[in-house]
């Protein structure tokens, strides 16, 4: 299976210059080093900039090391190290494809707290494995909102990816494990199993997460294959909250960032990253279908440190 979505450099980078609503251009560096307040400014500017403590301290450090040694000397410079240690930050992500199974359907497992984008971004992932030939099946595992099931139904029409849902207030897990069962019968090599979305505060709906993952494990050798977490990129820090609870009840292993297309502060994805270990996969650009991106941490890097 391909990597999705790969666009050409220029016309990412532009985008993300576009998009990502940071600047770093004027922090006032002193000839001859970088001063205590030009280092304050910085940080603060970081953290405003949602890259968390953990990165802000590290990058801050960073610069500070370079200036100590004297390679640091004006704004060009601190651009280049500032870029540099957040390549080293964001290298994970450079390679982070989509895992497919070696036989028999890939099974990807999305999850997320209410008004993230999930459903919506389940329908996007659908017709980009659509548009590159792959035969797709949506498991609706949603059962508490019927409206959120009848969604996913119309958006798997539009697509044109086979469908299963329970009934309202069924069992979750029931569902995964019979949409894995229509994918071998139908032949579809995707499996896309939309959780319901919940509160990562919330236990029992967490423990019921925690089963469904246990299921498709079960019923299906080295699945899920993906266990993705759509993040709203715009909730800043309450974002970190988030991964922290779900990845307290499942393994994670990518995120897909969404709402990259208005007030969002790109430094969520480097303070994940930083924080979790744990690499943005996709990104939501907009809200039509075609508008799920693959993370270019290359072009995501000179959009927010450009000229």
């Amino acid at each position: 299976m391909t990597r999705l979505f790969r666009r050409e450099g220029e016309k990412r980078t532009g985008l993300w210059r576009r998009v990502v609503d940071l600047a770093l251009t004027d922090i006032r560096v002193v000839v001859g080093g970088v001063d205590h307040e030009s280092l304050e400014s910085l940080e603060e500017r970081l953290l405003a900039a949602d890259f968390g403590v953990d990165a802000t301290m590290r990058l801050v450090d960073h610069v500070q090391d370079l200036a100590r040694k004297g390679k640091v000397s004006g704004g060009t410079e601190l651009r280049a190290a500032l870029k540099e240690e957040m390549a080293q930050i964001l290298a994970p992500a450079k390679d982070a494809s989509l895992r497919v199974a070696e036989k028999g359907p890939t099974v990807y497992l999305i999850m997320g707290v209410n008004g993230v984008g999930k459903t919506t971004s389940v329908a996007k992932l659908a017709h980009s494995f659509r548009r590159e030939g792959h035969e797709v099946l949506v498991a609706a595992a949603d059962t508490f909102r019927a409206g959120a099931v009848e969604q996913l139904r119309v958006w798997s029409e539009r697509v044109g990816a086979h469908f299963v849902a329970g009934h309202q207030g069924g069992d979750p897990a029931a569902v995964a494990f019979d949409g894995i069962d229509a994918a071998e019968a139908r032949g579809a090599d995707v499996v896309l199993v939309d959780t319901a979305g919940r509160l990562h505060t919330h236990r029992n709906l967490m423990d019921e997460l925690v089963k469904v993952d246990r299921v498709i494990r079960n019923r299906c050798e080295g699945a899920p294959h993906e266990s993705l977490i759509v993040l709203d990129s715009t909730v800043g820090q309450n974002a970190m909250s988030q991964v922290r609870s779900f990845r307290a009840a499942v393994p994670l292993t990518g995120i897909i960032l969404t709402k990259l297309d208005g007030t969002a502060r790109g430094g969520i994805v480097v303070g994940l990253q930083q924080e979790f270990g744990l690499s943005v996969k996709l990104v939501g650009l907009g809200e039509e279908v075609d508008d799920l991106e693959a993370f270019e941490p290359d072009d995501f890097i000179e959009g927010v440190l450009a000229e």
